[in-house]
């Protein structure tokens, strides 16, 4: 029962942490590839709260709200990391030599 809130605060902390990233890059490729892992780990945070809410109440409010949570936490997590690749790819293209 430790995992899941451990998880969500580990995805909190990346969260803020890849949005500070943001402002301190001034490479606007970066910044969207930061803005890409920042959707990654908040598409995390809302997929894991939503399975711990059920888990922890155990009522069929929660699971419907957990449903809504898990759903667009794994859209979030889709499109961060389809988003994550793309312009992963994009930088590896423009600096062939890194």
């Amino acid at each position: 029962m430790f995992i899941f809130p451990a998880i969500i605060v580990v995805a909190a902390v990346l969260f803020i942490y890849y949005k500070v990233a943001i402002l301190k890059s001034k490479d606007e490729l970066v910044q969207r590839y930061f803005n890409a892992k920042a959707r990654i780990c908040l598409g995390t945070f809302v997929l894991v709260f939503g399975i711990n809410q059920y888990i922890f109440y155990k009522t069929q409010l929660s699971l419907f709200i957990g449903i809504v949570f898990v759903i667009l936490g794994g859209l979030q997590f889709y499109r961060g990391s389809m988003e994550a690749k793309h312009y992963r790819s994009e930088w590896r293209r423009l600096n062939p030599s890194e």
